[in-house]
C-alpha cells in the first residue's frame, strides 16, 4: 500500500480525483487515500476546457459505461463516486471548499497540456496547505526514466524496448481497497446520464456493445486472452482470426494497468500456460505502446507537426471526396473498405488493417495523415493520443522509427496476404460475399461472378493503384530534392 503523508490539521477527507484510471486495483492514487486512514471522495471531472483534447464521441460512449461501472464498484465498497463537469483548477478548489478536504491525490498524465494544468494545480493546492501528490498507474516506466546514452528520449523502439525493461524490474500488483470510508457529508453529484455522453447525429453506437467496459471487463478480456487467444498470437496480422488481445480501450482508460497485463503475463509464461515466445511478442505491443507515450513526452508537438521536420514540405493533396469514400468505406478497395465499415460498426479495427487504410489514405490518397488521425480519434473507442499520433506518423513516414518511405502497401496484395480466404472482407463488406476467394480483392475484375446488388453498390477503386503508388513516390522523392 502506497504512504502519503498528509501535513495539515484536522481530520479531513481525501480527494482522489480519477482520471485515465478508472480502476480499484492496482490505484496508486486510491492506495495513497485509504492508508491515510481518513475518509476519501472519488472525484471524476468532465473536463473539456482548451489546451486539454477533447475526447471523441466514440470515447464518450466508453466513458459512459466505465464510470457507471466504477461508480457501482465504489459503491459496493461504501463509497460513491462523485461526477463534477468543468474546468478542473474550479472544481477541485469548489470540492475542497465543499468538503473540508485534507489533501488531493491522482494518477499522472503526460501530454504537456495535463502536465502544464496538473503542475499548476498542484502548486495552487499545496500554496492552501493542503497535502497534494500524485503516481503514475499508466506506465510500466515513466517517459523521464528511459534514456540514451546522451541523456534524451530513445527515438528507435528496439533500443528502447531492450532498455525499458532492464527498468521494470519486479511488478507487483496491489489489491483494490475492501472498503472506501466515505465522509459523513458527501458533496453534491451531477447525474452521469445529464452528461448526455452517447454519440448523436448520427447515433452508430449500436455495434458497440460488444465490448464491456469497466474493470471487471477489463478483466475478464486479460484472463480470456491469455487462456485462448495468445496461444495464436503469431497469427495476430490476419484478421479473419480473433486473436489479438483487444485490452486497448481497457489500457486507455485505464480500467486494467499495464502492471496487471506484465504481471499476469510474465505469470502465465512461467507457469507454463503462455509460450513463451507468443507471450513476450504480446508484452512487445505493450512495449510499443510505452514507446508512444515516451516519444509524445519528449515531443510534445507531434500531435499536430511532423517528428521529422523535413516532412512539413511535403505536397498534400486536398480532396474532400476521396475522404468521404474513405471514412464511408467506399474506396473499392475490399480491405481498406472492410476497416473502415468495422471502425464505424464496432469502434475498433484490427491492427494490420489500420496500417492498410492509413496507408492507403496517405499514400493512395496523399491526404494529409492529420486528417486520419482525427477521424481516427472521433470514432475509435481506444482512441489514445501518443498511439494515435505516434502509428500515423509512423505510417507516413514523419515519425520516430517511421516506416521507410518507399513501402507503399499494396491493397490488393495485402488482402491477398492475411485475408486470403476473404473471411474478414465478407463480414464487413457483404455485397461481396458470393465472390471466390480469388477474386475478392479485386472485384473489379471479377464482372461475371458480381451479383446485380453488388455492381449496384461496390464501386470501382477511387484511384488506380499503380498509378498512385508513382505518385506518391514522387511526392516523397520531393522532400529529398531527388
Amino acid at each position: 500500500m502506497v504512504q502519503v503523508r498528509i501535513d495539515t490539521a484536522g481530520d479531513g477527507p481525501i480527494l482522489v480525483w480519477l482520471r485515465r484510471d478508472l480502476r480499484l486495483t492496482d490505484n496508486p492514487a486510491l492506495d495513497a487515500a485509504v492508508s491515510t486512514g481518513r475518509s476519501v471522495i472519488p472525484l471524476y471531472i468532465l473536463d473539456e476546457t482548451e489546451g486539454v483534447r477533447p475526447m471523441g464521441a466514440a470515447s464518450l460512449w466508453w466513458l459512459d459505461k466505465s464510470l457507471a461501472a466504477l461508480g457501482a464498484d465504489i459503491e459496493q465498497r461504501g463509497g460513491r463516486l462523485i461526477l463534477r463537469r468543468g474546468k478542473a483548477a474550479e472544481i477541485l478548489n469548489q470540492l475542497v471548499a465543499e468538503t473540508g478536504a485534507a489533501g488531493v491525490v491522482w494518477n499522472r498524465l503526460y501530454d504537456k497540456a495535463s502536465i502544464d494544468r496538473d503542475a499548476a494545480i498542484k502548486a495552487d493546492l499545496r500554496g492552501q496547505s493542503l497535502s497534494c501528490e500524485s503516481f503514475n498507474a499508466s506506465l510500466l516506466n515513466e517517459p523521464w526514466t528511459v534514456k540514451n546514452g546522451s541523456g534524451e528520449g530513445y527515438k528507435v523502439f528496439t533500443p528502447y524496448w531492450r532498455a525499458a525493461r532492464e527498468h521494470i524490474g519486479e511488478v507487483h500488483v496491489s489489491p483494490a481497497p475492501a472498503a472506501l470510508p466515505a465522509p459523513a457529508k458527501q458533496p453534491a453529484s451531477d447525474g452521469l446520464g445529464d452528461w448526455n455522453l452517447h454519440p448523436t447525429k448520427p447515433d452508430w453506437s449500436k455495434g458497440f456493445s460488444i465490448w464491456t467496459p469497466g474493470e471487471a471487463g477489463a478483466a475478464e478480456r486479460l484472463q480470456a486472452f491469455l487462456a485462448s487467444q495468445v496461444q495464436n498470437y503469431d497469427k495476430r496480422d490476419i484478421p479473419g482470426v480473433e486473436v489479438t488481445s483487444r485490452l486497448s480501450p481497457h489500457l486507455h482508460f485505464g480500467e486494467i494497468g499495464p502492471r496487471q497485463v506484465w504481471a499476469a503475463t510474465r505469470s502465465a509464461i512461467a507457469a507454463g500456460d503462455v509460450p513463451a515466445g507468443q507471450g513476450e511478442k504480446f508484452l512487445s505491443e505493450v512495449g510499443w505502446r510505452e514507446f508512444n507515450h515516451s516519444i509524445l513526452f519528449h515531443r510534445p508537438d507531434i500531435t499536430t507537426a511532423n517528428f521529422r521536420p523535413e516532412f512539413d514540405a511535403f505536397p498534400w493533396n486536398r480532396d474532400d471526396a476521396a475522404f468521404k469514400a474513405w471514412t464511408r468505406g467506399q474506396t473499392g478497395y475490399p480491405i481498406v473498405d472492410a476497416g473502415m465499415r468495422e471502425l464505424w460498426t464496432t469502434g475498433f479495427m484490427h491492427n494490420r488493417v489500420r496500417m492498410i487504410v492509413a496507408s492507403f489514405l496517405i499514400k493512395h490518397l496523399l491526404i494529409d495523415w492529420r486528417q486520419g488521425e482525427a477521424w481516427f480519434w472521433d470514432t475509435l473507442l481506444d482512441a489514445d493520443l501518443p498511439n494515435n499520433v505516434g502509428n500515423w506518423q509512423w505510417v507516413a513516414g514523419s515519425g520516430a522509427d517511421a516506416a521507410p518511405y518507399f513501402r507503399i502497401f499494396n491493397p490488393i496484395s495485402q488482402g491477398e496476404k492475411f485475408d486470403p480466404n476473404g473471411v474478414y472482407v465478407r463480414r464487413w463488406v457483404p455485397e461481396l460475399s458470393n465472390l471466390p476467394d480469388k477474386l475478392i480483392h479485386s472485384p473489379w475484375t471479377a464482372a461475371p461472378h458480381l451479383t446485380p446488388a453488388a455492381k449496384r453498390t461496390y464501386l470501382r477503386p477511387i484511384v488506380d493503384h499503380s498509378q498512385a503508388r508513382e505518385r506518391a513516390l514522387a511526392a516523397y522523392q520531393s522532400l529529398k530534392g531527388g
